[in-house]
């Protein structure tokens, strides 16, 4: 075990996390930090000498860990149980920290494989997999969404106010109507893919929810299928069918794009802030 002035989980993790990871695993050593370092989640790949884990900790106010226990104890246990997602091997809920087995791969952002149309229908196959296990119908959903981005626009942002009318203007003539909801991701992109000899695998399942399925497309048909739809096609082939409803998905996009600018607002994301705002300009257009 590290020293006292050079504690493994380089002081990242409270006392009691530590006290639980020590009980779980015994003494283990940092291999790589591996914290996005937004927020107050941190996420230490870790060795006991034989086998490799994943310590994931957060603040008592962090949400995105209870949920992410919460997928793990629920839908993304199928993934995993095929090795396509890590498998939960320990969690508290009370101190905010759980352990993971270390999936192995390379993360797909930023490589060729970021464009790579199997990579694509692959991760479209693994989400059909995760959607199809519970579907229901939600009377609540679509109306609890819109008024949450209407109060979203109450908090700080860079949004142009013309387009914050807009955006109110849109959403308050919606008229919401009840919507399947699944079990769904909710960042669902290659910076949450891996890729192991090829094989697609996915990670951190944080804003787990059950959404409408459409909604796991979001980020990609902002992102990678913008520019090319040979990804869009290959995705869609491996899940087998287009989720968007057309009466719901404009609707769902500007939703996701005040949410997006408005969180990466607060967080200090320049970038992620700035795929916002265009997300919202071209959201926007659908409706003249």
């Amino acid at each position: 075990m590290a020293t006292d002035d050079a504690p493994w989980h380089r002081r990242r993790l409270t006392a009691e996390q530590v006290v639980r990871v020590h009980e779980w695993l015994g003494p283990v050593r940092l291999l790589r930090d591996m914290s996005w370092n937004q927020l107050d989640t941190t996420v230490l790949r870790v060795t006991d000498g034989t086998d490799e884990f994943v310590v994931k900790a957060a603040g008592k106010a962090n949400h995105h860990l209870l949920r992410e226990i919460t997928a793990h104890e629920d839908a993304v246990a199928v993934l995993a149980a095929s090795g396509h997602a890590p498998r939960l091997l320990h969690a508290d809920r009370e101190r905010r920290v759980l352990v993971t087995r270390y999936l192995a791969g390379e993360l797909v952002e930023g490589t060729a494989a970021e464009h790579d149309p199997e990579v694509h229908r692959q991760a479209g196959r693994l989400l059909r997999v995760l959607h199809a296990q519970d579907g229901r119908v939600d009377e609540e959903f679509e109306r609890s969404a819109t008024a949450g981005s209407l109060a979203a626009l109450d908090r700080p942002h860079r949004i142009p106010a013309v387009q914050a009318d807009r955006v109110r203007t849109v959403l308050t003539a919606y008229r919401p109507r009840p919507v399947v909801v699944v079990p769904t991701h909710g960042d669902w992109q290659p910076r949450n893919w891996l890729l192991d000899a090829g094989t697609v695998r996915v990670i951190d399942v944080g804003r787990f929810d059950r959404r409408p399925a459409m909604s796991d497309l979001c980020r990609l048909a902002v992102q990678q299928w913008r520019t090319d739809a040979r990804l869009e096609a290959a995705f869609l082939g491996g899940y087998r069918h287009d989720p968007r409803d057309a009466g719901v998905w404009p609707l769902l996009q500007v939703r996701e794009a005040v949410g997006t600018a408005v969180w990466a607002h607060e967080v200090g994301d320049g970038r992620f802030e700035r795929q916002g705002l265009r997300m919202l300009h071209e959201a926007l257009g659908a409706f003249g």
